[in-house]
């Protein structure tokens, strides 16, 4: 069973860096668009946000299906949304934006949407760094639970940076959004309910004691 996980592991690592390889390959061959800078950032950052719902999906699909040997990829997960999230945020700083901090500052200024995306990516930072297994000894457990519930924050600033950024189609953002709701509200649904108690067992019945012999005395 172990060799199976780590199959289904390489197979998510595998195919989770294809769309940024797709991407760079178009990119080379000159097949971006018209505006293949805009192109490049806006396919980034789509693609963070859909692995930041994908990332959400691994606890219910765990606790409703039992498919607890898919719990491993929830990280891999996590690590290719903060990957796309920061490739999202180069590209229009490098070649967007030429490099300029003010230029960079004074256009978040400017839009809104732009700083809340940044303030979604400040949070995946220092959930990507404590990602790995000796991260996980040196918090402890439940102090790394705690600090990864940064990703149902992260989450919502994606979804309202990409909502504010569409000014007209606002079907694919408000899909996002539901999405984010439902996966949100069943963890808020779940940690108030708490775990499903067990059904109850057999009762078993205390051993009969043997009936007291008569007194024999007489």
């Amino acid at each position: 069973m172990s060799s199976e996980i780590q199959f289904i592991r390489l197979l998510v690592l595998l195919n989770g860096a294809v769309p940024a390889a797709l991407l760079a390959w178009d990119a080379l061959r000159g097949q971006l668009g018209a505006n293949p800078i805009n192109f490049a950032i806006r396919t980034t950052g789509m693609l963070s946000l859909i692995f930041l719902v994908l990332t959400l999906v691994v606890t219910p699909l765990v606790r409703l299906a039992g498919w607890n040997w898919f719990t491993p990829n929830r990280r891999v997960l996590g690590l290719y949304a903060f990957f796309h999230a920061l490739a999202h945020f180069l590209i229009f700083f490098s070649l967007d934006r030429e490099l300029s901090l003010s230029g960079t500052l004074s256009e978040m200024a400017l839009r809104p949407y732009l700083a809340v995306g940044s303030l979604g990516l400040l949070l995946m930072v220092p959930l990507a760094v404590t990602s790995t297994n000796r991260m996980i000894q040196r918090l402890g457990t439940s102090r790394w639970k705690r600090l990864h519930r940064l990703t149902y924050v992260a989450a919502i600033a994606g979804v309202a940076h990409y909502t504010m950024l569409v000014k007209a189609d606002l079907r694919w953002p408000l899909a996002f959004a539901a999405l984010v709701a439902v996966l949100l509200g069943w963890r808020a649904y779940a940690a108030a309910t708490g775990p499903a108690p067990r059904p109850p067992g057999p009762v078993r019945r205390p051993p009969r004691q043997p009936a007291p012999l008569p007194d024999t005395a007489g």
